[in-house]
């Protein structure tokens, strides 16, 4: 931790020269792509698709007559650029589908009081119903964290709709599992001294509510402590992101807090097998976790992804696809 509030340190050094010395030209970090990099509807040159009232940064790798796996990255707020290497699914006949969510990376932004779970249920539908070619092309979820309650969300409302899930250690498909699971991790125990230290840099870089380019930049200062040494999610190192989306976590958590969820409701009714991972190194999920998980379940097939943690498919690719590949063509 000292080590990065030191890091901090030099940073908010280096902002404070940069806005407060005689420039030449001056920058103004209220401006796109100054703080943080241009979203969509900023920067046309960006890949993106329109759906459901937003405008999505999004790509797609293989054939697009092919079965379709859509990644659902985590968060709330980060962004599928560390879940790229998904894509190599597209070599097997797989047409793989990536989008940032409404609000993350370099998707557009919206008001923080706009993000509502059913909200991304329906952006979801539409993303699928985009690049859907046929009424018979397969689809299948493939949600990591944040990103597999997603697809658990939409499996428990459209049962019908997708043909196969892989959930990578979801961080928990009812309120109560997710409290059990942060309380576990170092999600609780290490945000609140991250933002004491972080509280410092605002003499430097305040922000208010949907000032999204200030919030996201301030967000990316916190985040080194989740892969802090002996973090018990067994995270090795920094993973890349294109931009944190502040507002959607502040507005999820308000949900989750306010109104709370729950994606098991239906879960039984869904009898195609689904894909459960959990990587070796998280002490805070693991298999009991992931056993509670697939048992909502009526066909659960339960993988250990060895010599790595919850950023798996970032980290330890090359030991997610031998499990993932065979999962997907069992029912191609």
């Amino acid at each position: 931790m000292k080590m990065m509030k030191t890091n901090l340190m030099l940073l908010a050094i280096a902002i404070t020269s940069i806005f407060f010395t005689g420039c030449k030209k001056e920058m103004n970090i209220s401006d796109a792509g100054n703080l943080v990099p241009k979203t969509v509807d900023q920067d046309p040159s960006l890949s993106s698709i329109s759906v459901n009232g937003t405008q999505l940064h999004s790509e797609t790798f293989g054939n697009p007559d092919s079965a379709m796996v859509i990644f659902l990255h985590g968060g709330p707020g980060s962004d599928y650029r560390n879940g790229l290497s998904v894509k190599q699914l597209a070599n097997n006949g797989y047409y793989v589908v990536f989008y940032d969510q409404r609000g993350t990376g370099l998707s557009k932004r919206h008001d923080r009081n706009s993000y509502a779970i059913q909200l991304y249920l329906d952006d979801l539908a539409a993303v699928i119903a985009h690049y859907r070619t046929s009424p018979t092309q397969k689809v299948f979820l493939f949600g990591h964290s944040w990103g597999a309650m997603v697809a658990a969300g939409y499996i428990n409302t459209y049962p019908n709709r997708i043909n196969g899930a892989i959930f990578a250690e979801a961080g928990g498909f009812t309120k109560k599992l997710l409290d059990e699971y942060g309380e576990a991790s170092r999600k609780l125990k290490l945000f609140s001294e991250a933002t004491n230290d972080i509280l410092y840099y605002d003499q430097f870089l305040t922000g208010k509510e949907n000032e999204h380019a200030m919030l996201d930049y301030k967000m990316a200062l916190i985040t080194p402590f989740a892969y802090a040494k002996g973090n018990s999610e067994g995270v090795e190192g920094p993973s890349p992101i294109w931009r944190y989306g502040a507002e959607v976590l502040q507005g999820f958590m308000k949900i989750a807090e306010d109104e709370g969820f729950d994606f098991t409701t239906n879960l039984s009714r869904y009898n195609t097998k689904v894909l459960f991972l959990y990587g070796e190194n998280n002490k805070s999920y693991g298999l009991p976790f992931a056993q509670k998980e697939a048992g909502y379940f009526p066909n659960a097939q339960i993988s250990k992804v060895n010599n790595t943690g919850h950023e798996m498919i970032y980290f330890k690719w090359n030991n997610v696809y031998p499990i993932v590949l065979p999962y997907l063509n069992s029912l191609k």
